[in-house]
């Protein structure tokens, strides 16, 4: 499977191997360009994190910090998406990328001149935040228009394994900037790391680009995408569930800090060494994700249900090197769960309706930190880092169990439980058994819920 001049592909649903969709060069040029910038955001989290504890002492401050980088999401989400059907999404990228380099600058004079204060630093976080109510919906949109509908699962899957790889690198290089030079450094690169990204937008060959048509300017287009949205299960409780997930199972910074500085007493290198294993296993996990022809509800429910029932494990575990081993499987499943809810609901999607929808996906994955970022924090300092963490993983294992019985009652299935040897010992079925001339369901909301 080549790609044609047009830059044209396959059918949706064929496999053209783990990496495929990097046959397409202007999908290459965004891949170089969004690892190199990846690899700066992951540093500037971790240096922002340890500057914020280091300057309060309290996970809380943590948490507003990361609920402050939410927030816009929150409310200005689905404005964001609106804006993403509207504007051709290249530019709107070129403008993203330049002002996402401009906070890390800003962030990067204020530490290295020795005048930064925890404001600067949630200042920074907000305005971040702002700038990426556009810049998501636009980013998750504008995949499709690179590599086409048959490669989008592919290339959604990459993007993860992008994002991962660079996290394996950023915390590790971060942890050192820290320990030998202070986070200001951290800060410093992460700013000229944005220029990578934006050379890649530019030189994109634009004829080559697979045309999807704008939403013209209208009133009433943030309703519309929600009402279709509301009539459609199989987009619902997938962001019902990621919504979850997103709001209190997700809440790593908090609980990897509060774990690193009040149950081990260690410092920023074991900081970036806890982020680099949960990054270990999310690349795998993206790999694997990569290689998958379909997006399955059923494997997004049991992924989310592994992830939960990992958190409440590692909140549990005795010693250090135990809980670190756990990160890698919880990175793992939490990866699935992203790259999973992602591409099926962009592939259930119609084009003119996706940037909304995505919106929408990400205000409802990410959105949901402010509300549960300051809550988790809390509920951290006042009874202390394994219940912080185990709560969070009780939600997610809740939030799998319930939406993973209403996908099963709206698909028309039920839950078979066979422990004969040889049989599969949990399962969903057909609630009343097919005539054995039917043939199986196409792939949809009953044969994958």
């Amino acid at each position: 499977m080549h790609e044609t001049r047009s830059g044209t592909s396959p059918e949706p649903g064929s496999k053209g191997g783990t990496f495929s969709s990097l046959r397409i060069r202007n999908y290459r040029l965004f891949a170089t360009g969004q690892v190199v910038s990846n690899t700066g955001t992951w540093m500037q989290r971790i240096a922002q994190d340890w500057l914020v504890l280091s300057l309060t002492g309290s996970s809380a401050a943590v948490g507003i910090t990361t609920a402050l980088q939410f927030l816009p999401m929150l409310f200005l989400g689905l404005y964001g998406g609106v804006l993403a059907d509207r504007y051709p999404k290249r530019r709107l990228l070129l403008l993203t990328q330049a002002a996402m380099g401009l906070t890390g600058l800003a962030l990067a004079v204020l530490t290295l001149s020795g005048h930064v204060q925890v404001w600067h630093v949630y200042l920074t976080a907000f305005v971040l935040g702002l700038v990426t109510v556009v810049d998501n919906p636009a980013r998750q949109a504008f995949v499709v228009e690179m590599v086409g509908p048959a490669d989008l699962r592919n290339a959604v899957s990459l993007n993860s394994a992008n994002f991962q790889s660079a996290r394996l690198v950023g915390p590790a290089v971060a942890g050192v900037l820290i320990t030998a030079v202070g986070s200001g450094w951290a800060f410093l690169l992460n700013g000229l790391s944005f220029v990578a990204p934006i050379t890649g937008l530019l030189l994109m060959r634009t004829a080559e680009l697979h045309k999807v048509d704008r939403a013209p300017r209208g009133k009433g287009q943030l309703r519309e995408g929600l009402r279709y949205v509301a009539g459609r299960p199989d987009l619902v409780w997938p962001i019902v569930l990621v919504g979850f997930i997103g709001t209190f199972g997700f809440n790593f910074p908090i609980w990897l800090t509060a774990f690193v500085n009040d149950v081990y007493h260690a410092g920023a290198g074991t900081y970036g060494l806890l982020n680099t294993l949960m990054a270990g296993g999310s690349l795998v996990g993206a790999l694997l994700a990569a290689r998958r022809g379909s997006s399955r509800l059923r494997l997004l429910v049991g992924a989310a249900l592994l992830f939960g029932v990992l958190e409440v494990t590692a909140a549990l575990a005795p010693s250090f090197w135990l809980f670190a081993a756990l990160l890698v499987p919880i990175g793992m499943f939490g990866l699935t769960i992203n790259v999973t809810a992602n591409s099926s609901v962009q592939l259930g999607t119609d084009p003119a309706m996706r940037g909304r929808v995505m919106s929408l996906f990400m205000m409802v994955f990410m959105g949901g930190t402010p509300v549960g970022a300051p809550l988790v924090g809390w509920v951290t300092d006042a009874y202390g880092a394994r219940v912080g963490f185990l709560a969070g993983g009780a939600v997610a294992t809740l939030a799998a169990v319930g939406v993973g019985l209403v996908l099963a009652r709206v698909g028309g299935l039920r839950l078979k439980v066979d422990l004969r040897r040889g049989h599969t010992h949990v399962a969903f079925v057909p609630r009343q058994p097919e005539p054995a001339s039917v043939p199986e369901p196409a792939e949809g909301l009953t044969a994958t819920a």
